[in-house]
C-alpha cells in the first residue's frame, strides 16, 4: 500500500474555458510526481478533460476512490476555475472514504477577467465549501484563499495535508500493546479504554508475568538471544553493564518482540516500575529505547495515552517521539524547564547515549537491579510536545500540543535530561494542572502542531488547545453539545 496516494477531484463548470481543466491537470499531475505523492484521478477519456462536473461524473469519480479505497489517504479538491459545488460533494458522498480533504483553488489575473478566461475560484471555493458543510464532510484549506499550485505556500500546505492523512489514518487504526498493570503509585496515567476504542484505538493487554515467564525460559544461548544481545550491544555503549544485565535485556527483548509480532501492536505502554526490577533483576528501557527509534513507539508505567501522544506526534513528523516528565524549574527562567525520564528516550535524542542504571529507581530496588537504563543529554534542536488523553468524567478524547526548542543550557543531572525552551510556559503549566492533564509530555524533535491541531481537532474530533499564542482557544468540536474547556 503506498501511504502517499490521494485522490484527486479537479472541478469543472461547463461555462468557464474547458483549457483551464486541462492546463490545471498538467500541473497537479507535475506536482505530485515532484513531491512523490501518488495521484488517483480520471482519466482524460473517462469524463470530460478528466473534470467532475456532471452526477455522473462524480458516480464515475466515486467508483475509481472505492477500487482504491485501501491506498487512499485523503483527497485534494483542486478548482481550476468555479467548479461544480455538488459534484465535488456528491463524489465525496458516493465515495465514502472518511477521509481529509483538501480545497484548493486557482486565483485569477487581473488581465484575463473577461468571459472567455476568468476562473472565479474565490467564489466557487466558498461554494464548494459551504456544500461540504451540509454534507457533514470535513476539510481543510489552504493558508492562501486561493494560490497557484506552483506558490511555495501551497506545496507546504500538500506537505503538510499529506502528514495530516498520515496522522488521522494511523490513528483510527493503532494497535497498541498495554504490558503489565499501571504501578500502584501511578493514578496519573488512568484512562479509558472505551474511549479509545469508540476512536479507533485497541488497546491489547498481557500480564507482566506472562512476559517475565516467557523471558526466564530462554538462555544465554539461544540463537534469538544472542542476535538480540549484537543488536543492543550496537545500538548503544554497554558502558559498566555486566554481562548478565545484558543477558537479562536481550531475553526480554526477544519476548517483547514476539509479543508485539503476534498481536500485530504499532506501540507498547510497559510495567516498567518496579516489578521488572524486583521479579526479573533489570530495567526495561534499552527495548523500549530500540522500539521508539525503529518508529514503534514505547512508554513508560502503562502509559497509554501517553504512547498514544507518541505515535501521533511520530506520525506528524514522521521521526521518532520521546516520553518525558515536565520534571523541574530551569533555574529562574520562567520561560524554560527540565524533562527528564530514568532512561528509554530514542536514541535521536540521546548522541551521548549509554547503557547505565537508574539511581532514584536504584534506592527502593537496588542499583544493581536497574540496568538497561540509558543515559544521554540531548542537545538543542526543534521542539513540538503534546499529550493526548481520555476525559472519563466527561467521556471525550482532549489534548494540548505547542512548539518550543531544547537548548544547550547547563544542565548537571543523570538519566534522560533536556532543557526546554517554551513561550507561554507557565500558562501551559496552569492549563495542564487545571485540567488534569498528567505529568507525561511527548516531546518531538519538529515543528508540527499545526499538523496535529487539524487531524486531531477537525478529522478526530477531540477538543484539541494549542499553545503557539498566549490567546488561542480551543479548536471547536464538530460534535453537538459539547463542553469545551476553558483555559480558565
Amino acid at each position: 500500500m503506498n501511504m502517499k496516494s490521494i485522490g484527486v477531484i479537479i472541478g469543472n463548470r461547463d461555462f468557464f474555458p474547458d483549457r483551464l481543466v486541462a492546463e490545471a491537470r498538467v500541473e497537479i499531475v507535475d506536482l505530485l510526481k515532484k513531491l512523490n505523492i501518488n495521484g488517483v484521478m480520471l482519466d482524460t477519456e473517462a469524463t470530460k478533460l478528466g473534470g467532475v462536473e456532471t452526477f455522473q461524473d462524480a458516480q464515475k469519480c466515486a467508483a475509481l476512490f472505492r477500487a482504491h479505497r485501501d491506498e487512499i489517504i485523503g483527497v485534494l479538491v483542486v478548482l481550476p476555475n468555479f467548479g461544480d459545488e455538488r459534484g465535488i460533494a456528491e463524489t465525496l458522498k458516493l465515495a465514502d472514504l472518511n477521509v481529509p480533504v483538501l480545497v484548493q483553488g486557482y486565483p485569477d489575473d487581473l488581465d484575463k477577467l473577461d468571459v472567455a478566461r476568468r476562473r472565479d475560484s474565490w467564489c466557487g471555493k466558498i461554494s464548494a465549501c459551504n456544500n461540504l458543510y451540509q454534507f457533514g464532510i470535513k476539510y481543510t484549506l489552504t493558508t492562501k484563499h486561493v494560490v497557484h499550485p506552483t506558490d511555495p505556500s501551497f506545496i507546504k500546505d500538500l506537505n503538510d495535508f499529506v502528514a495530516v492523512c498520515r496522522v488521522t489514518k494511523g490513528l483510527r487504526n493503532v494497535r497498541i500493546g498495554a504490558i503489565g498493570a499501571r504501578p500502584g503509585g501511578f493514578n496519573t496515567v488512568r484512562y479509558s479504554e472505551k474511549i479509545l476504542q469508540r476512536n479507533g484505538i485497541s488497546v491489547v493487554t498481557v500480564d507482566l508475568s506472562e512476559i517475565l515467564g516467557n523471558a526466564n525460559k530462554l538462555t544465554a544461548q539461544d540463537s534469538k538471544v544472542k542476535e538480540r544481545l549484537d543488536k543492543i550491544t550496537s545500538y548503544a555503549s554497554r558502558g559498566r553493564t555486566p554481562d548478565d544485565a545484558l543477558i537479562q535485556m536481550a531475553k526480554l527483548d526477544v519476548v517483547l518482540g514476539e509479543f508485539m509480532a503476534a498481536n500485530a501492536l504499532d506501540a507498547t505502554a510497559i510495567q516498567c516500575w518496579t516489578s521488572v526490577q524486583q521479579n526479573y533483576g533489570c530495567n526495561v528501557c534499552t527495548s523500549m529505547s530500540i522500539m521508539s527509534e525503529n518508529m514503534m513507539p514505547s512508554g513508560c508505567e502503562v502509559d497509554v495515552t501517553g504512547t498514544l501522544s507518541m505515535y501521533a506526534l511520530q506520525l506528524a513528523s514522521g521521526s521518532p517521539s520521546a516520553l518525558v516528565d515536565w520534571n523541574n524549574n530551569y533555574a529562574n527562567d520562567d520561560n524554560k524547564c527540565v524533562l527528564f525520564h530514568c532512561g528509554n528516550w530514542a536514541k535521536s535524542f540521546l548522541p551521548d547515549i549509554e547503557i547505565a542504571t537508574a539511581p532514584i529507581l536504584g534506592t527502593s530496588v537496588g542499583e544493581e537491579n536497574t540496568w538497561g537504563a540509558l543515559a544521554g543529554r540531548t542537545p538543542a534542536m526543534p521542539l513540538t510536545y503534546g499529550r493526548i488523553s481520555t476525559d472519563d468524567p466527561r467521556g471525550v478524547m482532549k489534548a494540548y500540543i505547542g512548539e518550543g526548542r531544547l537548548t544547550d543550557d547547563t544542565l548537571k543531572t543523570f538519566g534522560n535530561r533536556a532543557v526546554a525552551e517554551i513561550p507561554n510556559l507557565q500558562n501551559l503549566m496552569q492549563y495542564i494542572c487545571r485540567n488534569g492533564f498528567e505529568h507525561h509530555v511527548v516531546m518531538n524533535a519538529s515543528k508540527t502542531a499545526g499538523i496535529l491541531k487539524e487531524a486531531l481537532g477537525n478529522y478526530m474530533g477531540w477538543e484539541v488547545q494549542v499553545f503557539d499564542e498566549p490567546a488561542q482557544q480551543p479548536y471547536p468540536s464538530r460534535v453537538p453539545d459539547r463542553e469545551l474547556v476553558s483555559q480558565n
